[in-house]
């Protein structure tokens, strides 16, 4: 049994992908961007180990998703447990969207990239911003429609920043808000 490396799963966010998603983040990134939104899934000591089919049942039972986001850390450094949970979560009618700080070229065959429907490439560059679509940090980070699922449609959606309290009192934070949102949001402008 293959088992994930697991930094956080949120069941359900509007704020990762087109549509309601469950996002997963690995722990483990060989990219390792500076200025990273999330240096802390670098190192693969830390995580929860999970085996691939649970994390399988796991998804499909969240009700109301359209698909699932793998974010990391880095999602191809797990290529074959990925593989196999992007594939089984394809076969039950979920969508996936991967993001990796790889360039697609570089990227090997695997059963990953095959069972993607969305790919999200490039390494995130913190001295060029994107300001206009959604989801991702710099400009050269490129989207790759790998299957007719999703088309250059989805750059209409905003970005959006989600924060999530805990019964425990824990606070939570996904997604991505530009200063415009930001600002919004100190106005009082929930969008």
């Amino acid at each position: 049994m293959e088992l994930l490396n697991l930094h956080r799963i949120v069941d359900v966010t509007a704020a990762e992908g087109p549509g309601l998603r469950c996002a997963v983040w690995t722990q483990g990134c060989s990219v390792r961007c500076p200025g990273c939104f999330n240096p802390q899934t670098w190192t693969t000591r830390g995580g929860t180990p999970m085996p691939w089919p649970d994390l399988v049942s796991h998804v499909l039972a969240i009700p109301g998703i359209e698909g699932v986001t793998l974010l990391g850390g880095e999602p191809f450094d797990q290529p074959e447990p990925l593989g196999h949970f992007a594939s089984a979560v394809r076969e039950a009618g979920l969508s996936v969207m991967t993001f990796t700080g790889h360039v697609l070229a570089d990227l090997p065959p695997s059963e990953l990239l095959d069972s993607t429907d969305l790919l999200v490439d490039g390494p995130f560059l913190a001295d060029r911003p994107e300001p206009s679509r959604p989801w991702v940090g710099s400009v050269n980070q490129r989207f790759h429609f790998l299957t007719d699922r999703y088309d250059e449609s989805i750059f209409t959606t905003p970005n959006r920043l989600e924060l999530t309290i805990a019964p425990d009192g824990a606070i939570e934070l996904n997604g991505f808000a530009t200063t415009e949102v930001l600002e919004a949001l100190l106005e009082g402008d929930h969008r």
